[in-house]
């Protein structure tokens, strides 16, 4: 009990911003929220939280071990809801964003499923490249795929996703496969930009990240393009898996570099709050996250 008190004080922390607005909320004194977090960094042997009078900054492995935390809690809550709301149905209306690609291809192809499954809830799917303002657009859950960076508000991982070198099997039997990074200067390189300005490649190298500014004789502004233009063997993209993964699965995209593969940004479900957490976006992560545990989900067609 000592230690789910720990993390949960932990997390609590983070969503307030602040040691007293924490015990204000949990009804302890700030004191006692403070020697929670102590236990926490000396049981654990790491530091989580650099603290100081005027503000709180995560550590590396605070960051990574918040994620973990958020989930479980999340997963715990799910767990109780699901014992106490047995015999409850989800329903009302639900606002869902997703960015423009992801949610074409793996979002909005199992909405109707869900609402076979859920035939009390509605459903209106806003797809979008920007980042939503949750509570000022009235977003239930939005799907993002990057790194939990803010602390306001609650994530749970969808999926894992990693971005991968990939090029038709025709443009490597005739220009080759990059073997270093260094090579990628000899290959004609299909980048992503917008506004003038071409987004970088991020590889792993010499155990750290490095991103690469490549050329070529095309770029774009829609990832979608980059993907037809690779299909189409006309040089390399940098894609995501949960775009290229079926068509590496049939052998219509080959990967190269994969040694040097930087850590992707997973796929995550997020919202305002976690507690009170209204049933119908409880079951909708859920029904998310089965889909996506299916192995073969990523390979079909």
């Amino acid at each position: 009990m000592d230690h789910f008190k720990q993390i949960s004080t932990f997390v609590e922390v983070i969503a307030r911003g602040s040691l007293s607005a924490a015990a204000r909320t949990e009804g302890i004194a700030p004191a006692m929220v403070s020697r929670r977090l102590d236990a926490l960094e000396e049981r654990l042997g790491v530091k989580l939280l650099q603290r100081s009078t005027r503000q709180l900054a995560l550590t590396d492995e605070g960051t990574a071990f918040l994620e973990d935390c958020q989930r479980i809690l999340a997963d715990l809550e799910n767990a109780e809801a699901a014992v106490s709301e047995r015999s409850a149905r989800a329903s009302g209306h639900l606002t869902i964003s997703a960015p423009a690609g992801f949610g074409r291809w793996h979002v909005a192809p199992l909405v109707p499923s869900f609402l076979a499954e859920h035939r009390d809830v509605t459903i209106t799917l806003s797809l979008s490249d920007r980042v939503v303002d949750l509570i000022g657009e009235g977003i239930d859950v939005a799907i993002r795929i990057a790194a939990m960076n803010d602390s306001s508000l609650v994530g749970v991982k969808l999926a894992d996703n990693q971005r991968v070198v990939v090029a038709a099997p025709d443009y490597i039997r005739r220009h080759g496969a990059p073997q270093s990074l260094a090579e990628l200067a000899r290959h004609n390189c299909l980048a992503i930009s917008s506004d003038g300005s071409q987004r970088g490649w991020t590889f792993r190298q010499n155990g750290k990240n490095v991103i690469l500014k490549v050329a070529g004789n095309m770029e774009c502004n829609d990832g979608e393009v980059l993907h037809h233009w690779a299909l189409a063997g006309k040089g390399l993209a940098w894609r995501s898996m949960w775009e290229v993964g079926s068509e590496i699965a049939s052998g219509q995209l080959v990967t190269v570099l994969d040694d040097h593969a930087a850590p992707g940004n997973d796929i995550h479900a997020v919202f305002a709050q976690r507690r009170h957490l209204p049933l119908r976006i409880r079951v909708f992560v859920d029904f998310l996250r089965r889909a996506y545990a299916a192995p073969e989900y990523w390979r079909k067609p």
